[in-house]
């Protein structure tokens, strides 16, 4: 599955929410724009990239 990077987030949502959803021993951050994360083992990892995507 690809993911979508930062730079092509779309720019018709004015506001990126993120959000981290653990899948079982997995932490992935999200965002309203559809972005994904990549699986993390480290909530704190997946918080460090959920922020980074942020605008």
């Amino acid at each position: 599955m690809a993911q979508q990077d930062a730079r092509e987030a779309p720019q018709d949502i004015p506001e990126h929410r993120t959000s981290t959803v653990e899948q079982g021993a997995f932490c992935t951050a999200r965002c309203t724009c559809g972005w994904r994360g990549p699986a993390r083992r480290a909530r704190s990892q997946a918080r460090t990239d959920a922020k980074s995507h942020a605008p």
